[in-house]
C-alpha cells in the first residue's frame, strides 16, 4: 500500500502535468504548415472549477463588442461559407473555441467529420471528462471520426502514450481504456518511475499481464516500428494543435477547444456536436 507521502506525490505529478506550462516545449517542425493557434488560451479548468459554469446556459449573455470583432477577425482567418456558420450567439469564436490557421490535414475518408482528443493517462482532468466522451462516443452520429492522440511533452507523458499506442497495436486500447484509467486514479498507480525505465515498463507489465497480455506480446508491441511510428506522428500533432494544456479537443483539423473555453462537460460535448455538424456540410 502506498504511503500518504507517496499519494500526493503522485496526485502532485498528475495535476502538474496536465499543463505544458511548467517546462519550455519543445520547438516546432521546421515544415511552414505548422498551426498557428489565435488567439490563445490556458489548459482546461479543473472539473471542479467549471461544474457551476456547466449548469449555466452557454447564450446566458451577449458577447462584447470586443469579443464580436475577434470572431469576425477569426472568421476571416479560417473562412466559413454562409451555410456552415454556427448559430449566431450560441458559440463566440476565441471564446468558446479557437480556430487553427492554417487548418491541419486529418485522417479521415472524405465526408467524414475528425474528432481529435488530445490527452494523458494521469491527467485527472481527462479522467473527468471521459464518462462524458464514452457516452458521447457510442452514440455520435456515423459521419464523425473519434480519436484520441496521447500528449508527449515529457518522459512521464511519452511513458503512457507509449503504453496507449501498446495496447492500441495488440487491439486492446478500447477494451482496457477505462481499466489504464481505473488503475492511475483509483488505485493511485501511475506505472511511471522517473529515471528508471526499467522500473516504468516493470509495472505496465504487471498491470497488462494482470488483464491477459502475455509478456512477450506486450515487449513486441511496446519495441515495435509501430509504436514508434505512432509515437513521432503524435509528437507533430501536438506541435501542429500547439497544445499547452489538456484534454484538449480538435475539431476536423480546424477548430480546438477544451472544458474550460465549453463552459462545462455538458456543454463541451454539445459544441463538439455542433462544430462537427457544421464541418459535416462543407
Amino acid at each position: 500500500m502506498k504511503s500518504p507521502l507517496t499519494r500526493v506525490a503522485v496526485a502532485l505529478l498528475a495535476l502538474a502535468g496536465c499543463s505544458n506550462n511548467a517546462g519550455a516545449p519543445p520547438p516546432p517542425p521546421a515544415a511552414d504548415t505548422t498551426a498557428a493557434v489565435a488567439p490563445a488560451a490556458g489548459p482546461a479548468a479543473a472539473p471542479a472549477a467549471t461544474a457551476a459554469a456547466d449548469a449555466a446556459p452557454a447564450a446566458a449573455s451577449s458577447p462584447a463588442t470586443a469579443d464580436k470583432a475577434d470572431e469576425s477577425k477569426l472568421e476571416r482567418a479560417a473562412p466559413l461559407p454562409a451555410a456552415g456558420k454556427l448559430p449566431p450567439g450560441k458559440w463566440v469564436a476565441g471564446t468558446n473555441y479557437r480556430v487553427l490557421v492554417p487548418a491541419q490535414p486529418t485522417d479521415s475518408a472524405p465526408g467524414k467529420v475528425e474528432i481529435v482528443e488530445v490527452f494523458w493517462y494521469a491527467c485527472p482532468h481527462c479522467y473527468a471528462l471521459d464518462p462524458y466522451l464514452e457516452s458521447w462516443r457510442k452514440s455520435r452520429p456515423s459521419y464523425i471520426d473519434f480519436r484520441r492522440v496521447p500528449v508527449t511533452w515529457q518522459d512521464v507523458h511519452r511513458s503512457h502514450a507509449r503504453l496507449f499506442y501498446a495496447l492500441e497495436a495488440l487491439g486492446k486500447e478500447e477494451a482496457l481504456h477505462n481499466d489504464v484509467f481505473a488503475e492511475m486514479h483509483d488505485r493511485k498507480n501511475i506505472m511511471y518511475t522517473q529515471g528508471n525505465d526499467a522500473a516504468t515498463l516493470a509495472t505496465q507489465l504487471a498491470f497488462v499481464k494482470a488483464h491477459g497480455i502475455s509478456e512477450a506480446d506486450f515487449n513486441n508491441a511496446y519495441n515495435s516500428f509501430t509504436v514508434q511510428t505512432d509515437l513521432t506522428k503524435a509528437d507533430d500533432l501536438v506541435h501542429r494543435y500547439k497544445v499547452d494544456g489538456v484534454p484538449l479537443i480538435v475539431i476536423n483539423g480546424k477548430y480546438v477547444t477544451d472544458v474550460g473555453m465549453a463552459g462545462g462537460e455538458t456543454s463541451l460535448i454539445s459544441l463538439i456536436t455542433d462544430l462537427a455538424s457544421s464541418e459535416k456540410t462543407r
